[in-house]
């Protein structure tokens, strides 16, 4: 891959009402679509960081890059239903959150600026075909890497290690990790590993399922139960987006590492993706990127996980 240079100059490669806000979070982003300022630990107003587009970048090996540049477009898998991870916002069908600032920032150390990235909306059940078929370039859409999905695709990263953990209203404070939920009714997405996680008879919860984590938050904001249970990079999207009327307990009990979503056979791809990641996690990007749309949930920052190659 061609490098491009960092920012130093160094070349390198709110009861029901409430309840409307979770799916009306338009209110919670800009006329142009991306996030607006959020107050920053230090009190300082952040927004998304711009990513210019790296001139003349060539992949050798891959073909997935060599057709986009032939393209001209750049098309990306992703999910449009969380909050402040990745979301499309029905008003102006922009989208935005961490998924997106990540997928930005790769897509422009590949020499493509934002307008010519083509989103595309993929479920998970439909994200490994897509790759093996190479009707998208790369994913990303909290995907976790695991050994087992290694055999069919290639990953990149990881780009944010997520745990599952429990969303519950602010002012709870008998919910304070997985050890407190005995006899709680927690709800969960049905069929998911965070919902089979929870239903283990150690935790005792009085588990809920529903199709969507939308439809959990708002069971959880009108008090019809006690609790979410997800991936925390998830609940923290619904944290942001709903005012900090709720909170994440903050003790995951789970690892989840997310990666970039990538056909098998793209290990030149794999490389260079990795090597955008280093270059934004290195010159703060990352961190801004965080800030800007999961940090609004409040708690600590976290650290770029270090990435795995291979």
């Amino acid at each position: 891959m061609t490098a491009r240079p960092s920012s130093s100059g160094r070349r390198r490669p709110p009861a029901v009402a409430a309840a409307l806000a979770v799916v009306l979070p338009a209110v919670l982003v800009t006329a142009c679509g991306r996030a607006g300022p959020v107050t920053g630990s230090a009190g300082r107003p952040d927004s998304p960081p711009r990513y210019p587009a790296a001139r003349d970048v060539s992949v050798p090996g891959s073909s997935v890059h060599t057709r986009a540049v032939r393209r001209g477009t750049v098309r990306v898998g992703v999910k449009s239903d969380h909050p402040f991870l990745g979301f499309e916002d029905p008003v102006t069908g922009r989208r935005y959150g961490f998924d997106i600032e990540i997928a930005t920032m790769i897509a422009a150390d590949l020499g493509f600026p934002a307008d010519r990235i083509r989103w595309q909306t993929v479920p998970p059940q439909a994200r490994e075909t897509a790759l093996a078929q190479k009707d998208i370039d790369y994913y990303v859409a909290a995907y976790t890497i695991n050994d087992e999905r290694k055999k069919r695709v290639s990953f990149a990263g990881p780009y944010y290690v997520a745990g599952q953990d429990l969303l519950v209203r602010a002012q709870d404070t008998g919910i304070r990790g997985p050890g407190d939920v005995r006899g709680r009714r927690v709800c969960s997405v049905d069929g998911s590993t965070p919902y089979q996680r929870i239903s283990q008879a150690r935790y005792g919860a009085r588990v809920v399922g529903h199709d969507s984590y939308a439809h959990c938050v708002q069971d959880l904001i009108t008090g019809m139960v006690d609790a979410v249970t997800g991936d925390d990079a998830i609940l923290k999207g619904y944290a942001a987006q709903n005012g900090r009327r709720l909170r994440v307990v903050g003790r995951p009990f789970s690892r989840e590492p997310y990666g970039i979503g990538l056909a098998h056979d793209e290990a030149a791809l794999r490389g260079a993706v990795n090597d955008a990641l280093q270059h934004h996690m290195d010159n703060g990007d990352w961190l801004r990127a965080y800030r800007a749309t999961l940090g609004r949930a409040g708690g600590p920052l976290p650290r770029p996980p270090l990435l795995r190659r291979y």
